[in-house]
């Protein structure tokens, strides 16, 4: 028998310590929620769970500018329609300007209605100071690149091109005919009868031609739409796995913490009987 170093104690005394750190990380685990509270409780995990949260964020922060690009392109397709209501009017007073029966007088009301349609196209699309913008940015002045981040990742870019709709403009609508001169303040005076007949025609290319622009506009809304569904799937899923990695099974840590409670209690008792064994040596 030994009294200088009693050997049950340290041992009952050691399994008693790691019961308690046990109990005490189920603590911390179920009071945070998280499963990994430092680098110790899951190296590789805590790695992993990093990684995943980067894209999670990530994702998230290209989902907002694909929102912003959609929110652009409603904007652009709003003021289209406005253009295309405009130049559909246009149309409509150059067939009524087209009538022999109708005075120099009357022509001369529908031009004044006609040039005041083309110079509120001219305002919407034109100059500097043009009403159609986004967030400042023009929307039908031709600018080119205008690039997104769309994707986690580097490299998940999508560019495209606003329309050129100003009186400047020379993209072609029709045979011989550019957009700018369909609008341009000193194009198409409909006071004449023959003028109003070409007008006509012009006017019908234009209209197609907006209604173009208008499905590039919806093409690339469909995709943007496209986009945004798979990236709110994508950070669902990439969610869902950090969350497996990172996150507490309470039912589970509960079971754990049980355990130790009851580990410790009994460890406390054992404590209690190792400390009595040297006693024995009085006997």
């Amino acid at each position: 028998m030994q009294v200088s170093h009693n050997i049950s104690a340290f041992n009952v005394f050691r399994n008693y310590t790691n019961n308690v750190n046990g109990l005490r990380k189920s603590m911390s685990k179920l009071s945070s929620g998280s499963r990994i509270n430092n680098a110790g409780d899951d190296p590789s995990g805590l790695a992993m769970s990093e990684r995943l949260r980067a894209q999670a964020r990530n994702t998230s922060a290209a989902a907002g500018n694909v929102e912003n690009k959609l929110n652009y392109l409603q904007t652009a397709d709003s003021w289209l329609q406005k253009i295309h209501d405009m130049v559909g009017r246009m149309s409509e007073l150059a067939v009524m300007a087209h009538d022999g029966t109708k005075s120099q007088t009357d022509r001369d009301v529908l031009q004044a209605e006609f040039s005041q349609m083309k110079q509120e196209i001219i305002r919407i699309t034109d100059g500097s100071s043009s009403a159609g913008k986004f967030n400042g940015i023009a929307l039908f002045q031709g600018a080119t690149g205008l690039s997104q981040q769309v994707g986690a990742d580097g490299g998940q870019i999508f560019s495209s091109d606003a329309p050129d709709l100003q009186s400047t403009s020379t993209a072609s609508i029709a045979s011989g005919l550019v957009w700018g001169s369909l609008i341009a303040s000193d194009c198409m005076t409909i006071s004449a009868q023959t003028a109003a007949s070409t007008a006509i025609s012009a006017l019908q290319s234009g209209i197609d031609y907006i209604s173009q622009k208008r499905s590039d506009i919806g093409a690339e809304m469909k995709r943007m739409n496209e986009t945004l569904d798979g990236l709110h799937s994508y950070e669902e899923n990439i969610t869902a796995t950090e969350s497996r990695i990172r996150d507490v099974d309470v039912a589970k840590e509960t079971a754990e913490m049980s355990k130790f409670q009851i580990l410790q209690q009994v460890g406390t008792a054992m404590l209690a009987q190792a400390n009595q064994l040297p006693q024995g040596v009085l006997q």
